[in-house]
């Protein structure tokens, strides 16, 4: 008792951790909600003296002072520190009492959010420095823009009811949203396929069935467990030969959320799409869409449309034919009469990617054993840029499947904190994201003195990966697939663009750049993946040490593009079923599953199932920040196609390009706008046809 009497909320102290990253082992539940209640406070005090400051509103003692959210006490932002660290784990490493929290939490949040956006004296202030301010850089007056359009995007011209009501509808859509993911990841983990009979087993490789046997031994169980992680999931779906089992895990995934329980997430869904569309016409826009495209490269609902019509008409015949010669392979096997249903496209689709191009996900696993991997991927890292990358087991990690690194730059300064966590588990969301635990930013070295050339300090970032890669089995490590390896790619991407941050402003740092621009340097990391000289580097069988040979390169090559259109296709659907919720004008009252069906019809190339939905378990717009921004994917990889063939021109390991992709794109964050500084990078605005090359899409040039 005296302990807990005397202990002290580590937020609340300094870390005294390696680069003062967070105290993970120090935490207890406790903690959190005190620290945030406590930030809160401090936030408001902070706010209070801003507003109630005597002297004339300026950029320094106004838009400064609310971006760095600073709370005069110490040093840091301390309801970022720990609702950071609180969020994070929320995705990665979750527990019922920390759902409950977040469930009390968030409404709280999003209302002291609101306070301070919907504070008349302090949009005074802003909107008079947006009006009267001395000569600024280029990152000073994109901080100053963001600042006052923040304010207004987020109701600061509204009259008093219609503040009020902007309050309701953020507060319960927070809710909401956290409802969805909490509902979705309860789903996904309470489904398991149990076998114990061997020969169900049939088509399996190895690796997946000693996955299942290692699942089973979890749970306490004889025989087999498959359950709806991907690693589990895709190999099942690839390779089962028991086409009923395939079709009862493809109905299990594709039915989650949207069974009568208390996980059910249809009218979650109907609620976010209108509290969303009645924000956006609160704030005078026609749409959420409109709202939300008014601070993208994209710039309109227009442009959406344009991009996913010139892919449709560009790929949708190749999609057609990818289709058509899986069904004709599958009829060859089965019979003239046999229907692909979609749980067979996966099985089959492989089985014709063996018979063209004689490769497939397991021939490549041996040759991608992990470590293997990491030691690839930092070695790029470190043949493109210079940076090295060094584990330090003293900085503390939230579970033990956590690696964390120093990353020092090309001429040994420290760079960042990486942060790897790889494997699914119990408490972790699916998918693979980025996120990080500390942003960067430059401040005064010494405080007394105004900032400036030698009175810098450059606080450096701690980014993280968060992945559900292939898990070490009793008998084999972990031996990743071809496209596990570029998902790693993908995020790492993302870390490259948070570790090489160099600005200002923690607020324009790193990934914070407009939502279709994100993609474009974690979509470029992929191109590597099939690199004969990348894979070089660290494709070594696992047990023989042998390189990966020569052929099988070519065969990944030659077979880059298999189901390309399709997979477009696919891509394009989900944008359109995105598009089609957040154009609503008025009010959204059909049913979620037949309104699914039509949105993206145009762009389906496999006959759909009435009983299934995707919109339910649709994080990215319905929980995440893609919501009217899915097409950022496709956009972004016209961005990438067109970056990476500024490499290929000069070689793929080129530095001078490298080293120009990093100071006009990964360290410049959202200082400028992101079209001008690609074309600082490229010369030109990019085109789609780089895409199309690469894809083997023929078509006329076009801009």
């Amino acid at each position: 008792m005296n302990e807990n009497k005397e202990r002290t909320n580590p937020f609340f102290l300094p870390y005294n951790t390696p680069h003062d990253t967070a105290p993970f082992d120090r935490i207890r539940m406790e903690d959190y909600e005190e620290a945030m209640l406590e930030g809160i406070r401090r936030e408001d005090e902070q706010i209070d003296k801003i507003v109630n400051n005597p002297a004339k509103p300026t950029f320094d003692n106004t838009i400064i002072s609310v971006d760095d959210g600073k709370d005069g006490e110490d040093y840091y932002n301390l309801l970022d520190r720990v609702s950071t660290v609180f969020f994070n784990l929320l995705s990665a490493e979750t527990n019922d009492e920390m759902d409950a929290l977040a469930q009390k939490m968030s409404p709280i949040l999003t209302k002291h959010s609101n306070d301070i956006r919907l504070n008349e004296k302090l949009f005074e202030r802003i909107k008079y420095v947006h009006r009267h301010h001395r000569k600024l850089s280029p990152e000073e007056k994109m901080l100053l823009d963001n600042c006052y359009d923040g304010f207004v995007r987020n109701g600061a011209l509204l009259d008093a009811a219609g503040k009020e009501r902007l309050r309701q509808l953020t507060e319960e859509i927070s809710v909401l949203g956290l409802q969805f993911s909490q509902n979705l990841l309860k789903e996904n983990k309470a489904f398991t396929l149990h076998l114990t009979d061997e020969a169900q087993l049939d088509g399996l490789p190895e690796t997946a069935r000693e996955a299942a046997a290692l699942a089973a031994k979890e749970q306490g169980k004889e025989g087999w467990v498959f359950t709806l992680d991907f690693p589990s999931y895709l190999p099942f779906m690839t390779y089962s030969t028991q086409r009923e089992l395939r079709r009862q895990l493809y109905m299990a995934k594709n039915t989650e959320c949207i069974h009568d329980n208390t996980e059910n997430n249809l009218e979650i869904c109907k609620r976010i799409i209108n509290l969303r569309r009645e924000l956006a016409q609160l704030l005078g826009h026609n749409s959420y869409a409109d709202y939300v495209l008014k601070h993208r490269m994209a710039g309109n609902v227009r442009n959406v449309y344009k991009l996913f019509n010139d892919l449709i008409k560009a790929y949708k015949p190749t999609a057609q034919k990818e289709v058509a010669a899986i069904e004709k392979m599958a009829r060859q096997l089965e019979g003239k009469n046999f229907k692909l249903e979609p749980w067979d496209f996966g099985f089959y689709s492989h089985k014709l990617q063996l018979q063209k191009f004689n490769i497939d996900a397991e021939m490549l696993r041996p040759y991608f054993e992990l470590s293997k991997v990491i030691d690839g991927v930092f070695g790029l890292a470190n043949r493109l840029y210079g940076i090295t990358f060094k584990e330090n087991k003293d900085i503390p990690v939230y579970h033990p499947d956590v690696k964390a690194y120093e990353v020092f730059d090309e001429d040994g300064s420290f760079l960042a904190v990486f942060y790897a966590d790889f494997h699914p588990r119990k408490g972790k969301q699916g998918g693979a994201w980025m996120t990080s635990y500390q942003g960067q930013w430059m401040e005064c070295e010494d405080v007394k003195k105004p900032f400036g050339p030698g009175n810098i300090k450059n606080v450096r970032p701690h980014v993280s990966v968060v992945m559900n890669l292939t898990k070490p089995t009793e008998e084999k490590p972990a031996l990743l697939t071809l496209s596990e390896v570029e998902t790693f790619l993908h995020e790492f991407g993302h870390s490259l663009h948070g570790m090489f941050a160099n600005t200002r402003f923690e607020s324009l740092s790193g990934t914070s750049v407009w939502w279709d621009f994100v993609e474009l340097p974690s979509q470029f990391m992929e191109n590597f993946a099939i690199e004969k000289e990348f894979l070089r580097t660290f494709a070594f069988h696992y047990k023989t040490g042998e390189p990966i040979p020569d052929d099988l390169i070519g065969r990944i090559v030659k077979s880059r593009n298999y189901n390309v259109a399709y997979t477009c296709m696919r891509q394009v659907g989900f944008g359109l079923l995105d598009m089609a919720y957040y154009t609503k004008k008025d009010e959204f009252t059909d049913d979620i599953i037949p309104f699914e069906k039509k949105a993206w019809e145009k762009a389906q190339i496999l006959p759909q199932l009435p009983d299934t939905c995707m919109t339910v378990q649709f994080s990215h717009i319905m929980a995440g920040g893609y919501a009217a921004g899915y097409y950022s994917y496709k956009w972004a990889e016209v961005l990438d196609a067109d970056a990476f063939a500024v490499f290929k021109k000069h070689g793929v390991f080129d530095k001078k390009t490298a080293r120009s992709f990093r100071e006009n794109i990964l360290s410049k964050g959202g200082t400028e706008n992101p079209m001008t500084l690609y074309k600082r990078f490229k010369g030109d605005e990019p085109t789609i046809d780089a895409l199309l090359k690469r894809n083997g899409i023929k078509t006329t040039k076009t801009r």
